[in-house]
């Protein structure tokens, strides 16, 4: 089977510079934060559509407005009602967390821990579906093609096998019910492999 054949439906895997210009591109849009965000959630946690749609300030912050390092979702919040955990340790990631959660505090310097964290432009709710509309739309901007709100994941995914992250810690991180789904996620790297080939011996 070649690679275009297996590859077929995936989400892109983006490479660094394209990563790079797609967060640049997006921090001068009109809800740049916002957005540069909303992919860092997807890239650096390997979160759904779904999930990031669902998140409130309080699932991330404590009562004393500090951010949470593990993060539990609700079973209403993921796919199959699986219960997950994420964990907030990632630097950049907090940065522009930090950043964002800076332009929600009312004029108290307070945050709503039961708003959500992710809103629109009329400060409503945004839906698994209306948030993959957006990953299109910000892929579309910087001419990306064959991306969706996925490749955050599959990058995710990737990046922590070729870290030698074990399958059933991923398993976990990814929130999958079977080994065999966190599996197709994971993209062969020619180079990592020749690494692994190149290096072994007796």
């Amino acid at each position: 089977m070649t690679k275009n054949k297996a590859e077929k439906g995936k989400a892109r895997i983006l490479s660094k510079s394209e990563w790079n210009r797609i967060v640049k591109y997006q921090a001068t849009t009109k809800h740049g934060l916002r957005n540069v965000l909303v992919l860092h959630l997807s890239f650096f946690l390997g979160l759904r559509s779904m999930e990031i749609a669902s998140l409130v300030i309080g699932d991330l912050v404590d009562v004393n407005g500090d951010l949470k390092e593990e993060v539990t979702l609700k079973r209403h919040q993921t796919k199959r009602g699986k219960q997950r955990r994420f964990y907030l340790t990632n630097s950049k990631l907090i940065t522009v967390l930090k950043q964002y959660l800076e332009t929600r505090k009312t004029r108290e310097g307070l945050l709503n821990l039961d708003s959500s964290l992710i809103t629109n432009q009329m400060s409503g709710i945004f839906s698994s579906t209306t948030l993959q509309q957006l990953f299109r739309n910000m892929y579309k901007s910087c001419g990306l093609q064959g991306c969706s709100s996925h490749s955050g994941r599959r990058h995710f995914a990737t990046k922590m096998s070729e870290n030698g992250v074990s399958i059933t810690n991923l398993q976990t991180l990814m929130g999958h019910q079977s080994i065999s789904t966190t599996a197709l996620y994971i993209n062969e790297n020619p180079k990592i492999l020749g690494k692994i080939t190149g290096d072994y011996g007796f």
